[in-house]
């Protein structure tokens, strides 16, 4: 597992970032195009499944998917394909107001631009899961 590819880099400082709730340092390390899909697909937050591209659209999936709780990333496993791809398996556990935690595993791709800039992030998760939990299905 190569730490010093730009890819993987991008990975591991997205995810202390969203931790800490660093918004401002989070949206640095995304060009000015990039695309976030996370979930991948149509969810609720993004009901045509479209993604979030453009920074202004990448604040307002901060404001609905990573500020709303207190997030805890753990990244078990980090495959880089070349310096500007990677797949990483992730677990998310989110803690939320009301005493209520979600707990998913994912995987996540990310490619980044020749500046190690966040062209692209993907995530892959079981919306149905996360409904479970929240006792909503």
């Amino acid at each position: 597992m190569s730490s010093d590819s730009p890819a993987i880099a991008a990975h591991l400082a997205s995810i202390r970032n969203a931790q800490a709730g660093n918004k401002a340092e989070w949206l640095a390390l995304f060009a000015d195009d990039a695309t976030v899909h996370d979930p991948v697909g149509a969810s609720a937050h993004d009901p045509e499944g479209l993604g979030f591209t453009g920074k202004e659209k990448l604040s307002e999936f901060w404001d609905t998917m990573i500020a709303t709780g207190d997030l805890i990333l753990v990244s078990h496993r980090r495959i880089a394909s070349g310096p500007f791809d990677c797949a990483c398996v992730v677990t998310a556990t989110n803690r939320l107001p009301g005493d209520i935690k979600t707990s998913i595993e994912m995987v996540v791709t990310y490619t980044v631009n020749s500046d190690g800039k966040i062209v692209s992030l993907k995530a892959y998760w079981d919306q149905n899961v996360v409904a479970q939990q929240l006792g909503l299905a």
